[in-house]
Protein backbone atom coordinates (compact mmCIF):
# COMPACT_ATOMS: atom_id res chain seq x y z
CA UNK A 1 0.00 0.00 0.00
CA UNK A 2 1.09 3.27 -0.90
CA UNK A 3 1.47 6.04 1.65
CA UNK A 4 1.74 10.04 1.43
CA UNK A 5 2.48 12.78 4.12
CA UNK A 6 0.60 15.60 3.44
CA UNK A 7 0.92 19.10 4.90
CA UNK A 8 -1.65 21.45 6.07
CA UNK A 9 -4.78 19.19 5.69
CA UNK A 10 -7.17 20.78 7.48
CA UNK A 11 -9.38 22.70 4.68
CA UNK A 12 -8.61 23.52 0.60
CA UNK A 13 -6.69 21.90 -1.47
CA UNK A 14 -4.41 19.80 1.32
CA UNK A 15 -8.02 18.03 2.43
CA UNK A 16 -9.00 17.20 -1.29
CA UNK A 17 -5.84 15.66 -1.93
CA UNK A 18 -6.12 13.72 1.59
CA UNK A 19 -9.90 12.28 0.30
CA UNK A 20 -8.66 11.80 -3.27
CA UNK A 21 -5.69 9.22 -2.08
CA UNK A 22 -7.41 7.74 0.46
CA UNK A 23 -10.56 6.72 -1.96
CA UNK A 24 -7.94 5.40 -3.86
CA UNK A 25 -6.40 3.24 -1.49
CA UNK A 26 -3.86 4.97 0.18
CA UNK A 27 -2.54 5.25 3.67
CA UNK A 28 -2.13 8.85 4.46
CA UNK A 29 -0.34 10.91 7.54
CA UNK A 30 -2.41 14.52 7.25
CA UNK A 31 -0.58 16.87 9.23
CA UNK A 32 -2.03 20.54 9.98
CA UNK A 33 -2.19 22.46 13.21
CA UNK A 34 -5.36 21.52 14.77
CA UNK A 35 -6.31 18.04 12.88
CA UNK A 36 -8.47 17.02 15.63
CA UNK A 37 -10.39 20.38 15.30
CA UNK A 38 -11.16 19.75 11.70
CA UNK A 39 -14.58 18.77 10.94
CA UNK A 40 -13.85 17.17 7.05
CA UNK A 41 -10.85 15.65 8.83
CA UNK A 42 -13.09 13.85 11.27
CA UNK A 43 -15.11 12.81 9.50
CA UNK A 44 -12.61 11.03 6.79
CA UNK A 45 -11.27 9.19 9.48
CA UNK A 46 -14.43 7.64 10.68
CA UNK A 47 -14.13 6.20 7.16
CA UNK A 48 -11.03 5.30 6.79
CA UNK A 49 -9.88 4.35 10.09
CA UNK A 50 -6.95 1.98 9.25
CA UNK A 51 -5.67 3.93 6.08
CA UNK A 52 -5.79 7.69 7.79
CA UNK A 53 -3.41 8.72 10.77
CA UNK A 54 -3.67 12.34 11.80
CA UNK A 55 -0.79 14.49 12.98
CA UNK A 56 -0.43 18.06 14.47
CA UNK A 57 2.20 19.84 13.52
CA UNK A 58 2.81 23.45 12.85
CA UNK A 59 5.59 23.68 10.19
CA UNK A 60 5.88 27.29 11.74
CA UNK A 61 7.94 24.82 14.49
CA UNK A 62 11.69 23.36 13.38
CA UNK A 63 11.39 21.20 16.65
CA UNK A 64 7.67 19.85 15.79
CA UNK A 65 8.76 18.92 12.06
CA UNK A 66 11.64 17.11 13.67
CA UNK A 67 9.15 15.14 16.44
CA UNK A 68 6.85 14.36 13.62
CA UNK A 69 9.83 12.66 11.74
CA UNK A 70 11.32 10.70 14.90
CA UNK A 71 7.26 9.47 15.19
CA UNK A 72 7.28 8.22 11.49
CA UNK A 73 10.87 7.09 11.65
CA UNK A 74 10.51 3.86 10.34
CA UNK A 75 7.82 4.79 7.52
CA UNK A 76 8.27 4.23 3.75
CA UNK A 77 6.78 7.44 2.35
CA UNK A 78 6.05 7.25 -1.34
CA UNK A 79 4.89 10.73 -1.87
CA UNK A 80 5.58 13.77 0.28
CA UNK A 81 3.62 17.06 -0.49
CA UNK A 82 4.14 20.06 1.01
CA UNK A 83 0.81 22.16 1.10
CA UNK A 84 1.23 24.39 3.82
CA UNK A 85 1.04 27.76 3.17
CA UNK A 86 -0.01 31.39 3.39
CA UNK A 87 -0.91 34.67 1.53
CA UNK A 88 0.22 37.25 3.68
CA UNK A 89 -0.70 40.51 4.02
CA UNK A 90 -3.10 41.79 0.21
CA UNK A 91 -2.95 45.00 -1.44
CA UNK A 92 0.23 45.99 -0.42
CA UNK A 93 1.56 48.08 -3.37
CA UNK A 94 4.83 49.51 -4.15
CA UNK A 95 5.33 52.26 -1.77
CA UNK A 96 3.66 50.33 1.35
CA UNK A 97 5.67 46.98 1.40
CA UNK A 98 6.61 48.41 5.35
CA UNK A 99 5.61 45.08 7.18
CA UNK A 100 8.59 43.38 7.52
CA UNK A 101 7.53 41.14 10.09
CA UNK A 102 4.49 39.79 7.71
CA UNK A 103 6.89 39.07 4.88
CA UNK A 104 9.50 37.37 7.50
CA UNK A 105 6.21 35.28 8.63
CA UNK A 106 5.13 34.76 5.09
CA UNK A 107 8.87 33.54 3.91
CA UNK A 108 9.13 31.34 7.02
CA UNK A 109 6.04 29.53 6.22
CA UNK A 110 6.39 29.51 2.78
CA UNK A 111 10.17 29.26 2.01
CA UNK A 112 11.81 27.90 4.78
CA UNK A 113 8.78 25.33 6.05
CA UNK A 114 9.80 23.38 2.81
CA UNK A 115 12.81 22.71 3.15
CA UNK A 116 12.67 22.06 6.65
CA UNK A 117 10.08 19.24 5.87
CA UNK A 118 12.23 17.62 3.24
CA UNK A 119 15.27 17.32 5.40
CA UNK A 120 13.54 16.34 8.44
CA UNK A 121 11.56 13.27 6.09
CA UNK A 122 14.19 12.35 3.40
CA UNK A 123 15.10 9.38 4.64
CA UNK A 124 11.55 8.59 4.83
CA UNK A 125 10.80 8.87 0.87
CA UNK A 126 14.47 7.60 -0.47
CA UNK A 127 13.46 3.63 1.14
CA UNK A 128 10.01 3.94 -0.31
CA UNK A 129 8.95 2.85 -4.00
CA UNK A 130 7.79 5.76 -5.47
CA UNK A 131 10.27 8.38 -4.23
CA UNK A 132 8.93 11.73 -5.13
CA UNK A 133 8.45 15.22 -3.50
CA UNK A 134 5.94 18.06 -4.46
CA UNK A 135 6.58 21.14 -3.26
CA UNK A 136 2.99 23.72 -4.07
CA UNK A 137 4.74 26.60 -5.44
CA UNK A 138 2.62 29.28 -7.68
CA UNK A 139 2.36 30.75 -10.70
CA UNK A 140 3.03 33.91 -9.43
CA UNK A 141 6.20 32.85 -8.29
CA UNK A 142 8.03 32.74 -11.52
CA UNK A 143 9.66 35.95 -12.51
CA UNK A 144 9.18 34.63 -16.61
CA UNK A 145 6.02 34.86 -15.84
CA UNK A 146 5.09 37.96 -13.96
CA UNK A 147 3.20 40.65 -16.24
CA UNK A 148 1.92 42.41 -13.88
CA UNK A 149 4.08 42.88 -10.95
CA UNK A 150 2.55 43.77 -7.41
CA UNK A 151 2.21 40.84 -4.66
CA UNK A 152 5.84 41.21 -3.45
CA UNK A 153 5.42 39.18 -0.25
CA UNK A 154 3.73 36.16 -1.60
CA UNK A 155 5.52 36.27 -5.26
CA UNK A 156 8.93 36.23 -3.39
CA UNK A 157 8.12 34.03 -1.14
CA UNK A 158 7.33 31.34 -4.11
CA UNK A 159 10.01 32.69 -6.17
CA UNK A 160 12.30 31.93 -3.01
CA UNK A 161 10.77 28.24 -3.01
CA UNK A 162 11.10 27.54 -6.20
CA UNK A 163 14.75 28.14 -5.91
CA UNK A 164 15.17 26.06 -2.91
CA UNK A 165 12.84 22.88 -4.68
CA UNK A 166 15.11 23.12 -7.76
CA UNK A 167 18.77 22.90 -5.66
CA UNK A 168 17.07 20.19 -3.54
CA UNK A 169 15.95 18.28 -6.65
CA UNK A 170 19.92 18.24 -7.60
CA UNK A 171 21.35 17.52 -4.04
CA UNK A 172 18.39 14.70 -3.58
CA UNK A 173 19.23 12.79 -7.07
CA UNK A 174 21.86 10.55 -5.14
CA UNK A 175 18.91 9.17 -2.86
CA UNK A 176 16.76 8.35 -6.20
CA UNK A 177 14.32 11.21 -4.79
CA UNK A 178 12.77 13.26 -7.24
CA UNK A 179 11.39 17.03 -6.66
CA UNK A 180 9.44 18.99 -8.35
CA UNK A 181 7.21 22.45 -7.56
CA UNK A 182 3.67 22.25 -8.34
CA UNK A 183 1.27 25.17 -9.59
CA UNK A 184 -2.01 24.01 -8.16
CA UNK A 185 -4.49 26.50 -10.47
CA UNK A 186 -6.32 29.54 -9.47
CA UNK A 187 -8.56 27.42 -6.75
CA UNK A 188 -11.80 28.54 -4.92
CA UNK A 189 -10.44 28.10 -1.25
CA UNK A 190 -10.01 30.79 1.11
CA UNK A 191 -6.82 31.96 -0.16
CA UNK A 192 -7.88 31.68 -4.17
CA UNK A 193 -11.15 34.19 -3.35
CA UNK A 194 -14.44 33.44 -4.94
CA UNK A 195 -13.45 34.63 -8.21
CA UNK A 196 -10.91 31.43 -9.06
CA UNK A 197 -11.32 29.17 -11.90
CA UNK A 198 -11.51 25.72 -10.71
CA UNK A 199 -12.34 23.82 -7.64
CA UNK A 200 -10.37 22.38 -5.26
CA UNK A 201 -11.37 18.48 -6.49
CA UNK A 202 -10.11 19.29 -9.73
CA UNK A 203 -7.01 21.00 -8.34
CA UNK A 204 -6.30 18.01 -6.52
CA UNK A 205 -7.10 15.53 -9.31
CA UNK A 206 -4.59 17.56 -11.48
CA UNK A 207 -2.13 17.53 -8.87
CA UNK A 208 -2.63 13.98 -8.60
CA UNK A 209 -1.87 13.05 -12.15
CA UNK A 210 1.47 15.18 -12.01
CA UNK A 211 2.93 13.57 -9.24
CA UNK A 212 1.96 10.01 -10.37
CA UNK A 213 3.14 11.22 -13.86
CA UNK A 214 6.68 12.24 -12.88
CA UNK A 215 9.92 10.44 -14.08
CA UNK A 216 13.44 11.56 -14.05
CA UNK A 217 13.02 13.73 -17.03
CA UNK A 218 11.20 15.91 -14.50
CA UNK A 219 13.02 16.29 -12.23
CA UNK A 220 13.21 19.91 -10.97
CA UNK A 221 9.96 21.38 -13.21
CA UNK A 222 8.02 23.82 -12.47
CA UNK A 223 5.17 22.29 -13.56
CA UNK A 224 1.42 23.78 -13.85
CA UNK A 225 -1.88 22.18 -13.39
CA UNK A 226 -2.19 21.16 -16.84
CA UNK A 227 1.12 19.38 -16.89
CA UNK A 228 3.21 21.98 -18.99
CA UNK A 229 5.66 23.81 -18.07
CA UNK A 230 5.81 26.93 -16.08
CA UNK A 231 9.40 29.52 -16.78
CA UNK A 232 11.30 30.27 -13.64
Amino acid sequence: MKTALITGTNRGIGLELTRQLLDDGWRVHATARDPMGSAELTELAEHHPTTLQRHALDVHEPAAIDALSRELADESIDWLINNAGIYGPRGVAFGNVDDVEAWLEVFRINSIAPMLVMQAFAEQVARSEEKKIGILSSKVGSMGDNGSGGGYIYRSSKAAVNAVIKSASIDLELLGINVVALHPGWVLTDMGGPHAEITTAQSAAGLRHNMAELSEADRGRFIDIDGTTIPW
